[in-house]
């Protein structure tokens, strides 16, 4: 904790709005939920952390409690670091379903599915060595996997070595796909 980093905690901007000025900046609640996350704390835990911290090292400043946090985190702007590389990437893909609209789990055990069920489908690329996503496509649920494949791979943008997918992917157009790209495909056959 710098002399910066303390003075900037309290929020400097103006007061002209209506309601309850804030009093914590972006680097207050945003410090509180670093210490969050790399301790693995819950939201209570961490306030308390931020302000044993400030008993110990005698600076006095309010510390943001969990609520004030969590109400927070929709307003930071935190820029995410791009990860520039220039190797070729072991690329892992996938797709999983969200249910968009449509009755509570519990509903559909016991009386059946109801005909407003909507579903979307998220088909994700991620780096299988830093795990970030490479490119997403969302889609409608009555797209089959190996449909999407070519275009999750038009996003990526430095040379692929491999791409591993599951067996859904195991289609003649995933391996053409995969092929263009001059990269190995790990994909297990089909049960069937």
């Amino acid at each position: 904790m710098s002399e910066d980093a303390i003075v900037q905690r309290l929020h400097s901007g103006s007061t002209e709005q209506l309601g309850t000025p804030k009093l914590y900046s972006e680097l207050a609640i945003l410090s509180v939920l670093t210490l969050k996350s790399v301790f693995h704390l819950a939201g209570r835990q961490a306030s308390g952390f931020v302000e044993s911290i400030f008993e110990l090292i005698g600076v006095e400043l309010p510390v943001p409690d969990h609520s004030t946090v969590s109400r927070g985190i929709g307003q930071l702007d935190v820029p995410l670091p791009i990860l520039e590389t220039q190797q070729a990437r072991h690329v892992v893909i996938d797709s999983t379903g969200i249910k968009v609209y449509g009755e509570g789990e519990w509903k559909v055990r016991h009386h059946g599915i109801g005909k407003r069920r909507t579903w979307i489908k998220l088909h994700l690329a991620v780096d299988e060595a830093t795990g970030e996503i490479l490119a997403a496509v969302v889609s409608s649920n009555d797209w089959a996997d190996p449909e999407v494949l070519p275009d999750l791979l038009e996003q990526i943008e430095p040379e692929i070595e491999q791409v591993s997918a599951d067996g859904a992917y195991d289609t003649s157009d995933c391996y053409d796909a995969i092929a263009q790209r001059e990269a190995k495909p790990i994909i297990p056959p089909r049960k069937n």
